[in-house]
């Protein structure tokens, strides 16, 4: 479905604020919904703008921006510690695909270098 034209809403805002007629004659006369004719009432109330507004979906990040750049900081210092390490060093409760997600959003990789290290002791 596609957003109504801005100049689309300036007029059914000021056919709202005029107040001679009631929102379902209004939604009526401009061929949009009573709710629509609502909504940028209360938006324009609200928020002072009758732009469309953008909702992002899916869930929120459970680390804030803060935390964030702090396990930036804490990778780029030593980055042979383990998720589990990260996680304690952040006091943050969270499970450890959660750190790992946000350590991929950093674009961080992780190298076993212990691993490599026994490998090459032999």
């Amino acid at each position: 479905m596609r957003a109504l034209s801005m100049g689309l809403r300036e007029r059914i805002l000021a056919a709202v604020l005029e107040g001679n007629e009631s929102m379902p004659k209004i939604a009526a006369r401009f061929s949009v919904s009573h709710k629509m004719v609502q909504k940028l009432k209360y938006q324009w109330r609200d928020l002072g703008t009758l732009e469309p507004q953008t909702h992002k979906v899916g869930r929120k990040r459970l680390l804030s921006e803060k935390q964030c750049k702090r396990l930036d900081q804490l990778v780029c210092k030593d980055s042979s510690l383990t998720l589990e390490q990260l996680r304690s060093k952040l006091r943050v409760y969270c499970c450890l695909k959660t750190i790992w997600m946000e350590l991929h959003r950093q674009r961080h990789t992780h190298k076993k270098v212990a691993a490599c290290q026994r490998a090459r002791a032999k």
